[in-house]
């Protein structure tokens, strides 16, 4: 593949940017990541691959780990209209074991967009899934009119659902709209 510029190389931004294809996520055993993407979140699952891994330095240069990791399988799923989530099993020497929290270096969580948050706590709850605290609705600022709350995965995983059915109080001051109210489910 040849990397040669065939047009201009803007001064922002990566030329032909569309949006996010998938998130990768590495996890401690995939069938609990699986049953949990599958039968608590309602995503499905697309196909395998793996295992792979490499006896010279390949992993290392390509994927930036322990060159004798291994992926012992990954799994992509698609939750709806969203991301698809690619989900990473490995084995290495120098793995850590410790889930970030969002406070650290590295830490994250992912945001679900659901309809009805009360519905979705409910099923998060009756599944046995940790809820952090009660619903927060913003009434003011450039959030105001979304309601967020965190849970956590089997493993420790955080995830946020939020839900903002008619906009965010940014949206009405900028053409920039994340979220257009003439295409509902977008």
């Amino acid at each position: 593949m040849s990397l040669a510029p065939s047009t201009p190389v803007p001064l922002h931004g990566l030329p032909g940017l569309r949006g996010t294809d998938h998130i990768g996520l590495t996890v401690p055993d995939l069938q609990q990541a699986t049953d949990f993407f599958v039968n608590i979140i309602g995503c499905e699952q697309f196909y395998d691959v793996g295992p792979f891994g490499a006896e010279d330095d390949w992993m290392a240069v390509h994927l930036n780990v322990h060159p004798r990791a291994v992926v012992k399988k990954l799994r992509f799923f698609r939750c709806r209209n969203g991301s698809n989530y690619e989900i990473f099993e490995y084995s290495s020497p120098d793995q850590a074991q410790q889930m970030p929290r969002n406070s650290d270096i590295g830490g994250h969580h992912l945001a679900l967009y659901v309809d009805d948050i009360a519905a979705a706590v409910r099923h998060l709850k009756a599944h046995g899934i940790r809820v952090l605290g009660e619903p927060t609705v913003r009434t003011a600022g450039p959030s105001a009119g979304q309601t967020w709350v965190y849970f956590l995965s089997p493993w420790g995983l955080q995830f946020e659902l939020v839900s903002f059915p008619n906009g965010k109080a940014y949206e009405r001051e900028t053409p920039r709209r994340l979220w257009d109210t003439r295409h509902p489910g977008l």
